[in-house]
């Protein structure tokens, strides 16, 4: 934050003695009586600024939004593997993976989401759900080729679930960086300001226009903060994907008599 603070001190002063060496040395034809032009170029910069910047992050926090929800779907795509993998598990091994990926699932929806939404954390509960499945999967051994290549695949959808969830993990600690968000603040700043800075009259016109300016800043700033956490906002990522899983899950061979979350 130090050298930002420096480098904008230092363009501004910079700024300034160019304009006061420019002054001496410009013809005096070049000069104006009056100063009112002088903030006109500013003022229409800082709004440049504002409107770039806040595209700019815009633009980087969907980005974000879009990778989680991409995760999720990963994620749901590595269970469902599994689970149809075990299909073919002998009928212990069988019942016992998949009633722990109903398990996970079930917990993830019921309690890492809200989780997610209140203390931007995953569950801890379901990190051992997911561990003692992959220990279950691991520990089948059998000389039937087909088991051992269901076996095979059910630990490759393991591995997707848990980079998935890895990645999920990291979704949770993505911020938007420090001086994009003093760029932002310092932009909205000039902008309200701008009424005053451009000498507009106090008039009930103005102060309408003016109330009409401070909701547009507030609202982009507001809705940067909303898409900056993908799973705790109003618009942050949905847990449809596990929904759906839970469903398939339910309505594929051999869940019979199993239990369900």
């Amino acid at each position: 934050m130090a050298r930002e603070l420096l480098v904008a001190c230092g363009a501004a002063l910079i700024a300034v003695v160019i304009f006061l060496v420019g002054d001496r040395l410009r013809p005096k034809s070049w000069r104006r009586i009056s100063d009112e032009s002088s903030g006109t170029l500013p003022l229409d910069l800082a709004k440049t600024f504002f409107t770039a910047v806040v595209a700019f992050v815009f633009v980087v926090c969907w980005q974000q939004h879009q990778s989680a929800h991409d995760h999720t779907v990963t994620e749901t795509k590595g269970l469902l593997d599994t689970y149809r993998a075990a299909e073919v598990m002998p009928a212990p091994q069988r019942q016992q993976v998949q009633d722990l990926l109903r398990d996970y699932v079930g917990q993830v929806i019921d309690s890492e989401w809200p989780l997610m939404r209140d203390q931007g954390r995953l569950s801890d509960a379901a990190d051992a759900t997911l561990r003692t499945l992959r220990d279950t999967v691991v520990s089948l051994r059998s000389p039937d080729s087909v088991v051992t290549d269901a076996r095979s695949r059910a630990l490759s959808g393991l591995d997707q679930v848990a980079h998935a969830r890895y990645d999920r993990a990291l979704d949770q600690e993505r911020n938007i960086p420090v001086f994009l968000y003093v760029a932002v603040c310092f932009g909205a700043v000039l902008v309200l300001l701008n009424p005053v800075l451009s000498g507009i009259a106090f008039t009930r016109r103005s102060v309408v226009m003016t109330a009409l300016l401070g909701i547009v800043v507030g609202s982009a700033l507001l809705a940067l903060h909303e898409m900056e956490r993908p799973y705790a906002s109003v618009v942050g990522v949905s847990n449809d994907a596990f929904v759906y899983a839970r469903s398939q899950c339910r309505d594929l061979p051999g869940t019979a008599g199993s239990s369900t979350q």
